[in-house]
């Protein structure tokens, strides 16, 4: 086991595996432990969903960074592609349930790129023409990156000047109305578009900041950050399962592109991990189970999506492919989450390498065949009978599930900080 110094330096928060494995829940925890000036989200958008519980209070955000629960200020630098609609319903429902979120509390990159209604409307359109193949949220994240890099995007600086809406929304819905005609689906009005982002504006734009600016004094004033990554390592559009990714960069060395800072920055970079792995939609996934096991981690797990609802696929802990992400993402420490859902199991599989057309590997290959043909290696290990969901000490842990830790930070050599056995804030296991 390893101990994370909680009171000193900066810290990156990235998922390992495929996402939904409790980020938000660990960037509550970071926040509410030790002093931390900022939460900064540096990727994705309102597609990402985290559900935070504390004293029995539960709080779910898509956009606002996870420490508002700890009442941390938060920050949305420019790596998100931000929904200004999907914002400020956050801000009013976080509102309704008691946490304010202000100006003085939260912050947001006047150069992130906008996520408007139209991208909604391709992402769906597509997502139907093709029978749901990347299997996406549906809203409109993929579409918004490609008009970013496509140079087309509205910005939220834009907002603050009419004539260059007037300018630029035409020219944004020129090209997604020509996608819409090509899949036979309603198109866009540019003068209703401007004249609804006219609506929020007066809203909207005092949250607007010099992000990059902004950090980069607090960071030269001793201030203590804490980076919240979207989506994970396997989901990444260099690093992760090519085509069934996300469209922006997850690994940890996209905060600084992500905030315009430094990345002498970055810190100490902590990987989340489930005990056992889901994923959402599409793609490959070597160790899914199909049987009983995988439905019963689907239950007792709760595994349905914050945003979409979707139920995620389970299967067993995938060492190889943690062991990937580790490396590719530049974790340097993990925290296990939910490892009072394999409580139980008469005994637990780690898939350890692949079979792949009569060779081994001990790491996924990149292209879609050889993914999608890979069958897993397992080791066995026992399980534990014994309820973890009270314990708050390693001490407390069944010696089985202890060992089960233990193992897999052998296989995938990245030492295990901290292990979560419930979804309370304090049901968190420090080593």
């Amino acid at each position: 086991m390893s101990r994370i110094s909680l009171s000193e330096g900066n810290l990156t928060v990235v998922g390992a595996q495929w996402g939904d494995e409790g980020k938000g829940k660990v960037v509550d925890w970071l926040a509410a432990r030790a002093p931390v000036d900022a939460v900064v989200r540096f990727n994705g958008g309102h597609n990402a969903g985290h559900t935070l519980v504390a004293d029995g209070r539960v709080c779910k955000v898509s956009l606002v960074p996870s420490g508002v629960l700890a009442a941390t200020p938060g920050v949305i630098a420019n790596g998100v592609i931000l929904n200004p609609f999907a914002l400020l319903e956050e801000i009013d429902r976080l509102s309704s349930e008691g946490i304010a979120v202000t100006r003085d509390t939260l912050c947001v990159a006047e150069n992130a790129a906008l996520l408007l209604p139209c991208h909604e409307g391709v992402d769906r359109a597509r997502e139907s023409a093709t029978g749901g193949l990347l299997g996406t949220t549906g809203r409109g994240i993929g579409p918004a990156y490609e008009d970013k890099a496509g140079r087309r995007a509205i910005r939220l600086c834009d907002l603050a000047d009419e004539s260059v809406l007037r300018e630029r929304v035409p020219a944004l819905l020129d090209h997604n109305n020509a996608l819409l005609r090509h899949y036979e689906a309603a198109e866009f009005n540019a003068a209703m578009t401007i004249a609804d982002l006219m609506k929020i504006r007066d809203r909207i734009l005092p949250f607007a900041m010099r992000v990059n600016d902004r950090l980069s004094k607090m960071l030269v004033g001793g201030s203590r950050l804490v980076f919240e990554g979207a989506q994970s390592v396997l989901l990444d559009i260099d690093h992760g399962t090519y085509p069934f990714v996300t469209s922006s960069s997850c690994v940890a060395g996209s905060v600084a592109a992500g905030c315009g800072i430094s990345t002498s920055a970055i810190g100490t970079v902590i990987g989340v991990a489930k005990s056992y792995v889901t994923r959402v939609g599409n793609g490959p996934f070597p160790t899914e189970l199909h049987d009983d096991v995988g439905r019963d981690l689907r239950d007792r797990g709760q595994e349905f999506g914050t945003v979409t609802g979707r139920p995620r696929r389970c299967g067993w802990l995938d060492a190889a492919l943690l062991r990937q992400a580790c490396r590719l993402g530049g974790i340097e420490h993990l925290i296990v989450t939910k490892l009072d859902i394999l409580d139980g199991l008469p005994e637990i599989k780690i898939a350890t390498s692949y079979r792949i057309d009569h060779r081994e590997y001990d790491y996924l290959p990149s292209t879609t065949r050889q993914q999608a043909s890979a069958t897993p290696v397992y080791e066995t290990l026992p399980g534990w009978r014994t309820s973890t969901a009270a314990m708050r000490t390693w001490r407390e842990l069944p010696e089985e599930a202890v060992n089960y830790i233990s193992r897999i930070q052998q296989l995938v050599g990245v030492p295990v900080a901290a292990v979560s056995v419930g979804a309370d804030r304090d049901a968190t296991i420090a080593a």
